[in-house]
């Protein structure tokens, strides 16, 4: 009897554990935990159809509130968010206590990205099977502990974010432009408002001013047809005549308008696709996965890449709407041939700079100093969306044909694509050269 009872006492001490033990779920790297973060997060800046502007800034808070929480990962690492302006000290974790910071981090991710986007259903769905499996297989007060730490960055980045004058600007008025000579005003085929005219009042992650990085101005107006001002309307309307297949390529390939209205007769429907960017970001996953980089490295990638879109946007779009320079479709509609459209159709914002130019050229010198300078990469971040994709030899080549894809695009002047490049790259260098990144 006694055996018995022992044998008993042993069977239910045994089901008792196997009832105690929390199932595993399979883990998948750390790195690839915050590639998936960040895709997930694309996906809904696309079907929110967040303006290119808008869009840099959800990447530019949610990339640091990752960043700033699994940085403790690797202890060389030091904190961006306070070398930034705006940003108060950022938490840390509590000495002695285990944690996985890359809980953390996903946990600051989506803190952020709740607030800052529109479809927080769509994340919430990808979040609960992230956050499942990290239950799975920690143990409870890790798991606790490493979802407070997360939403207390979170938190914190979001401090910021509602203190950059982003608020403040939406309830602006439409702009509709000007019909003065020169000066920009909505563009067929849709002749919508500006977007974003404000933008050039945001505050910026590390860029001073956004009037930093002045540019000369553009072409004045005249009505010469030999002047500066018109022949370079002419030169972007008979280089759309002869455009190569490459050419034709390279225009659709860095198109990356996020809301292009197509037009079939009397129908109209809305193509959604990547931002510009959203491709530089799809870019940065490309080199961080082709050179297996850790989570903390990835990280720090993405939020790298990410402050440099967002400076960048600011400072181009302080000059766009000071300059309110005019498109090249206006000038051809009126002053050459009134039926043209370009390849490409119109973002509705002015002209100069090119902001397509002025973020890759950012974007590119940020990836060149963390990556390399002959960093060769297959460009596939826009394949799901337009089945295309093109192969560099380096970041700067990629950014450089990014620039001259606008002018192909019969979009911008050749002297917008140039100087919004120079512009980019002096805030590239800017950006780089102020953060002090390792101990």
């Amino acid at each position: 009897m006694r055996y018995l009872k022992l044998a008993a006492m042993a069977v239910f001490c045994l089901l008792l554990f196997k009832c105690s033990t929390k199932p595993k779920i399979k883990m998948i790297a750390d790195a690839d935990v915050l590639h998936q973060n960040v895709d997930a997060l694309t996906q809904v800046i696309i079907y929110d159809a967040f303006s290119p502007p808008v869009a840099s800034r959800i990447y530019g808070y949610t990339s640091l509130a990752a960043y700033e929480a699994v940085r403790f990962q690797d202890k060389q690492y030091n904190s961006i968010a306070g070398q930034l302006h705006g940003f108060k000290t950022m938490p840390e974790p509590q000495k002695g206590k285990q944690y996985n910071f890359t809980l953390a981090a996903t946990k600051a991710f989506f803190t952020v990205a709740h607030k800052v986007t529109f479809s927080v259903d769509t994340l919430k769905k990808y979040e609960a099977k992230i956050f499942n499996t990290y239950q799975a297989n920690l143990d409870d007060s890790t798991f606790a502990r490493s979802m407070a730490f997360g939403e207390q960055v979170g938190k914190a980045v979001l401090a910021r974010a509602g203190a950059d004058n982003y608020a403040k600007t939406r309830g602006k008025p439409r702009f509709l432009g000007s019909n003065d000579n020169g000066k920009w005003r909505p563009t067929a085929p849709d002749y919508l408002d500006g977007v974003e005219f404000c933008w050039g009042t945001q505050q910026t992650f590390v860029v001073k001013s956004s009037t930093d990085f002045p540019l000369p101005p553009p072409p004045p107006y005249s009505d010469d047809k030999n002047s500066e001002y018109f022949k370079q309307a002419v030169d972007v309307y008979e280089q759309s005549k002869k455009l190569t297949p490459e050419q034709l390529e390279i225009a659709k390939f860095w198109d990356d308008n996020p809301f292009v209205i197509q037009h079939n007769g009397h129908t109209m429907f809305v193509n959604k696709k990547i931002t510009p960017g959203g491709h530089w970001i799809g870019i940065t996953a490309i080199a961080c996965k082709q050179t297996k980089a850790d989570a903390v490295k990835t990280a720090q990638a993405y939020a790298l890449t990410s402050i440099a879109l967002y400076d960048a946007f600011i400072c181009g779009w302080q000059v766009k709407y000071t300059t309110e320079y005019i498109r090249p479709v206006t000038i051809i509609n009126e002053h050459i041939d009134d039926k043209w459209l370009p390849l490409l159709q119109t973002p509705p914002f002015p002209e100069y700079p090119s902001g397509h130019s002025d973020i890759s050229a950012a974007s590119a010198v940020i990836l060149t100093h963390l990556f390399g300078d002959n960093f060769e990469y297959q460009d596939t971040s826009d394949l799901r969306y337009i089945g295309l994709q093109r192969h560099f030899k380096s970041f700067m080549q990629a950014s450089d044909e990014t620039s001259i894809s606008r002018y192909y695009g019969g979009i911008h002047f050749k002297n917008s694509v140039d100087q919004g490049a120079v512009q980019g790259r002096q805030i590239g260098e800017f950006i780089w050269n102020t953060l002090k990144l390792k101990n």
